[in-house]
């Protein structure tokens, strides 16, 4: 074995050990992977206060003081707006279920040639009595297992603490934690790996300040929207749509179809309908070709179905930490899916020629017969005129 497979090795069989502690310790990481999200968010601002002159802890106190104030200020603006729109949706729930059961479902059922009986509501509430019995057992062994941890709402309130904490730290010390991370790289590797940490950087950035910055104007719009059409619980469904805008067409999705079905509920005539998918496809235009391009840009190069394929992969693996670090981990990939591509285009397997057929071989063999054969001279004794 050469030293530069062993090399190799070496560095794969690390990787995996990293990537099985952080499988292996995902409950625990979640108030560490929030604290660093938030201290890479306040990093940049962090280090221009510097420029100007600011000693670094004064700066973070600034920044982490930002950032708790915008925190708190959502919180209070949010709040009553939310329990505002559940009471809202509370108080109109028996019109949508009255509408879905005198209109919805016998049009499905029309329209698909159903039988009667499908959509009986008398059916339907009898195999809802039939698992009750397993629902409860499944409640009453949640409950038992909380009960017996004893400790499940002390451990969640100790994680909304240690979240503001370990940010505040982790700001504090970041340029200093990857000045040692890199002075740990080998150094044969050190240049790329750096030269990749940049454009993950650069990647991380466009996705993570940029998609958020997308949300929020999403939510505004849709919700605003939503509420000048006169649909009660207008805000609700565009805070959704906004929140799930990061996949793409997700928020978009469910929430048209919530506003379509708010608006037939509501009010029943097409003039509302018009108006929510009017104010849905401006939402998708002005997503499409102004808030993406300008806030996020072109550089993460993620298709949808990557996009959800990550969600859904994280989610799978590592819970709500993997739903939570999917795209910005799927952005970092493709960051180094482009710097594997570039090498193996540079490589000889990519380079070196196709090697010709055994017929191919046969017509050359043929031709280079033919051409160098060489012509006899005509003699008197041959014959001829």
């Amino acid at each position: 074995m050469t030293h530069d497979t062993s090399r190799r090795w070496q560095m794969l069989a690390i990787a995996a050990v990293i990537i099985f502690v952080i499988w292996l310790l995902a409950p625990v990481l979640m108030p560490f992977a929030i604290a660093a999200m938030l201290a890479y968010l306040g990093d940049p601002l962090a280090d221009r206060l510097q420029r100007l002159g600011m000693g670094r802890t004064w700066a973070v106190s600034i920044v982490f003081t930002v950032i708790a104030l915008i925190f708190i200020g959502t919180l209070l603006l949010l709040v009553p707006l939310i329990q505002h729109q559940f009471e809202n949706l509370a108080e109109n729930l028996p019109r949508y279920v009255e509408w879905a059961r005198s209109t919805a479902l016998p049009w499905v059922q029309q329209r698909l040639h159903l039988d009667a009986n499908v959509f009986d509501s008398d059916r339907l509430i009898a195999a809802i009595k039939e698992h009750i019995g397993s629902v409860s057992s499944v409640l009453a062994t949640a409950v038992a297992k909380v009960s017996q941890s004893g400790m499940g709402i002390v451990m969640w309130l100790t994680n909304l603490v240690l979240i503001p904490v370990v940010a505040f730290y982790l700001l504090r010390d970041w340029d200093t934690m990857i000045a040692h991370i890199q002075r740990l790289l080998p150094r044969s590797i050190e240049p790329t790996v750096v030269r990749l940490s940049r454009e993950s950087d650069q990647v991380l950035g466009a996705f993570v300040r940029g998609q958020l910055l997308v949300m929020l104007a999403l939510g505004l719009f849709y919700g605003l929207g939503l509420t000048l059409c006169g649909i009660s619980i207008g805000p609700l469904i565009g805070m959704v749509a906004g929140l799930l805008s990061f996949v793409p067409y997700l928020g978009f999705m469910i929430g048209f179809v919530a506003a379509l079905i708010a608006a037939l509920v509501q009010y029943g005539d097409w003039t509302h309908v018009i108006l929510v998918a009017v104010v849905f496809t401006i939402g998708q235009l002005l997503e499409g070709y102004v808030l993406v391009p300008r806030l996020v840009g072109g550089k993460i190069g993620l298709h949808p179905v990557a996009v959800i394929f990550a969600v859904l992969a994280g989610g799978h693996l590592f819970g709500f930490l993997g739903v939570l670090l999917a795209l910005p981990a799927a952005s970092v990939v493709v960051v180094l899916m482009r710097y594997v591509f570039a090498r193996y285009r540079e490589s000889d397997l990519y380079m070196e020629p196709a090697a010709a057929t055994e017929a191919e071989r046969i017509d050359v063999d043929v031709d280079v017969d033919v051409s160098v054969k060489p012509v006899r001279p005509t003699l008197p004794g041959d014959g001829g005129p």
